[in-house]
């Protein structure tokens, strides 16, 4: 990791880095943009066949293996899965569930005048696709991280693609129930849910994290498909004053691995736990390939003048993971995906087991939404009635703004009924 001080000489430099952080994420989509452009048209145009011809070259898809994963290919994989990991798949799908039902919004109605009701209604999605990467690793929390809401949420029609499962991950497709599975992946398996193929028809939304050409693609079919984020290479931030060296450098490593264009920073204003957290990486992640090769390109320890940098800083990065060293940190966290506190809550934790999504945005889109939820999944419609009295009582009220707006049809519209 690099170590570069906020203030003093370095000053300038730490400016021009964090300026280029910051534009992290739509600078790493333009570089695979022009790829990504021609795998959409390309499907969008020959379906299966362009479909097929991605998944042979880049995931070896043979031409005899149907795209759609049978009931009996998930159940077998869920009997060959150690009774070990069913268990944990088990536990972690029910504190998912949980999660999902709190967040739920909830139908209401108020009465803003006598005989007036207004209120919203919760409807949800008819169909989402949900994107599970297959790459250096199985990723079966993904699914579930990604289908269990849409569950609770009561979606009709649930799409799995993900390129070359492995067993885990179809053993969680079993538990979850999964109608529609396609054994297909990157931009093409984008392009698919969201134009359709004559084999996967085309979804209202696609959700769930990716690579750099699976973020690019959500981006560029944002305008025909609805997306839930940008949610790309992990990002990692550790704001601390007085943490655990060994515990810091765990999580930092921990994040880093899933790829080598993750982003893993500490933010300090204590030069001594730099120093310390610095080393402990060192050795962490000495065993460790892709961590060891994203920490030397994208792993950052800067030391701050003072807390307030460091604090303003973070806010700034508005990383998809942020840990914290105590409860009272919340009070100045503005952006960030998803927040850890204290040495004893690894970011694993959130990433598997307690209920809370993994699905987070990247690329500092923190700054405007957190971490998948079940109202990524559902509709909030609003709702209004009035009665002849309550239309007198607000109507010329109306009348009054269209008149003043010049929209006579719209004044016209309320006097008529009010006769």
């Amino acid at each position: 990791m690099k170590l570069v001080r906020t203030f003093g000489r370095t000053k300038k430099v730490a400016a021009a880095l964090i300026e280029t952080i910051e534009r992290r994420g739509a600078s790493n989509t333009s570089k695979v943009e022009p790829v990504v452009r021609r795998i959409l048209d390309d499907v969008r145009e020959r379906g299966d066949a362009a479909l097929r011809a991605y998944a042979a070259k880049f995931d070896g898809l043979t031409p005899d293996a149907p795209l759609l994963v049978c009931h009996e290919e998930m159940e077998a994989a869920w009997k060959a899965t150690t009774p070990k990991l069913q268990s944990a798949m088990r536990i972690a799908q029910t504190n998912i569930r949980a999660f999902a039902v709190s967040q739920m919004p909830k139908e209401w109605t108020i009465s803003p005048a006598d005989g007036a009701t207004a209120g919203q209604i919760v409807r949800p999605l008819e169909s989402v696709g949900c994107y599970v990467p297959g790459g250096r690793y199985p990723l079966p929390s993904t699914l579930l991280m990604t289908v269990t809401p849409a569950q609770v949420a009561g979606v009709a029609r649930i799409v799995v693609c993900s390129p070359k499962p492995a067993q885990e991950t179809l053993a969680a497709a079993w538990l979850a129930d999964v109608p529609e599975f396609y054994r297909v992946g990157g931009a093409q398996a984008i392009a698919a849910l969201a134009f359709g193929t004559y084999s996967i028809a085309h979804v209202n939304k696609i959700v769930g994290p990716g690579n750099l050409y699976v973020t690019a693609a959500k981006i560029l079919v944002s305008q025909e498909c609805g997306i839930d984020m940008p949610a790309g290479p992990t990002e990692i931030v550790v704001t601390s004053e007085a943490g655990n060296p060994a515990g810091i450098a765990a999580d930092l490593v921990a994040q880093a691995e899933h790829d080598p264009e993750a982003l893993a920073m500490l933010i300090t204003s204590n030069s001594a736990l730099a120093e310390a957290v610095n080393a402990e990486v060192k050795i962490q992640s000495q065993s460790n390939v892709i961590a060891k090769q994203s920490l030397a390109t994208h792993g950052f320890v800067f030391v701050t003048e003072s807390v307030i940098e460091a604090r303003a800083l973070t806010n700034r990065l508005a990383p998809e993971h942020l840990t914290v060293d105590t409860k009272a940190d919340l009070k100045w966290v503005k952006n960030a995906g998803s927040v850890f506190i204290g040495n004893y809550s690894p970011q694993a934790m959130g990433d598997y087991i307690t209920g809370t999504n993994h699905v987070l945005p990247t690329g500092r889109v923190g700054r405007v939404r957190g971490g998948l939820s079940v109202m990524d999944f559902v509709k909030v419609i609003t709702v209004q009635q009035y009665t002849l009295k309550a239309l007198r009582t607000l109507g010329p009220h109306t009348i009054a703004l269209a008149e003043a707006e010049g929209l006579m049809g719209h004044a016209q519209s309320v006097r008529v009924r009010m006769r």
